[in-house]
């Protein structure tokens, strides 16, 4: 992904290559360790998993994340959507982003700013640094919670 116009990190302008774009837009977000996410969460912040499936298959879901197809991340959460999900309420909403690593969700996070979520930010280290953490993880079936609309799914809570 190169953008032109910018600087290019050496003070010239040009193309800019994914590493200072990553660096350039996480200066704008208040990352998340695993567990301030998770206390986010229990503040009221919705966490939003953007994995592919195949990867919550493989791995399990966080409990109580929102699954939600990175391409369809921004239709799901804009309050004034004719797709959102019925979490997206206002632009006042605290939304902390989840991959599966913790790269592709900070552009995520980004791009909800655009929209007027400026409380969206991501989880460092993504999902992985979740696990590896030792916080909960639910398994993947196809009954982690019915579906409010296709495509999205919730984690069971734990009981």
């Amino acid at each position: 992904m190169t953008t032109t116009g910018g600087t290019n990190g050496t003070g010239g302008t040009g193309p800019t290559g994914i590493n200072e774009l990553l660096d350039r837009v996480r200066a704008e977000l208040d990352r998340l360790s695993p567990y301030e996410a998770r206390d986010a969460a229990d503040a009221g912040a919705l966490l939003v998993d953007i994995r592919y499936q195949a990867l919550r298959e493989r791995d399990g879901l966080i409990p109580g994340a929102v699954v939600v197809e990175r391409n369809e991340l921004e239709w799901r959460l804009d309050p004034h959507g004719s797709h959102r999900l019925p979490e997206a309420t206002g632009h006042d909403l605290r939304v902390v982003v989840v991959c599966n690593e913790g790269y592709a969700s900070s552009l995520a996070a980004v791009s909800l700013r655009q929209l007027g979520l400026n409380g969206a930010t991501d989880l460092v280290g993504g999902f992985q640094a979740w696990r590896a953490a030792g916080l909960p993880v639910a398994p993947w079936t196809p009954e982690a919670g019915a579906p409010a609309l296709p495509e999205v799914h919730r984690a069971p809570a734990p009981q």
